[in-house]
């Protein structure tokens, strides 16, 4: 089992915490238009590599987590709360 580092309540077993999506992803100007909103919700890159991701901490503090995390090994490489700038590591 995999364990997360949660910012507010520290390292905590995966199975507390529930995968949100991409935190990566900017949500389109309200005048955008229909087009830019459909890519929005139903056009997405499937990663290979280091990438940042929302978790949600259902089983502690429900706060709301970024977490830098490889989608091919799945190593977890940091973690910070909602209003943190996490970077993706260089390849």
């Amino acid at each position: 089992m995999h364990q997360i580092r949660c910012p507010h309540c520290g390292v905590r077993d995966e199975i507390e915490f529930r995968y949100r999506g991409d935190a990566s992803v900017v949500r389109p100007a309200p005048d955008a238009g229909g087009d830019a909103f459909y890519d929005h919700v139903y056009v997405r890159r499937d990663p290979k590599g280091w990438h940042i991701e929302w978790w949600h901490h259902v089983g502690g503090c429900r706060q709301w987590v970024k977490v830098v995390r490889n989608t091919m090994t799945h190593e977890i490489r940091s973690t910070g709360t909602a209003a943190d700038e996490l970077r993706v590591p260089e390849a």
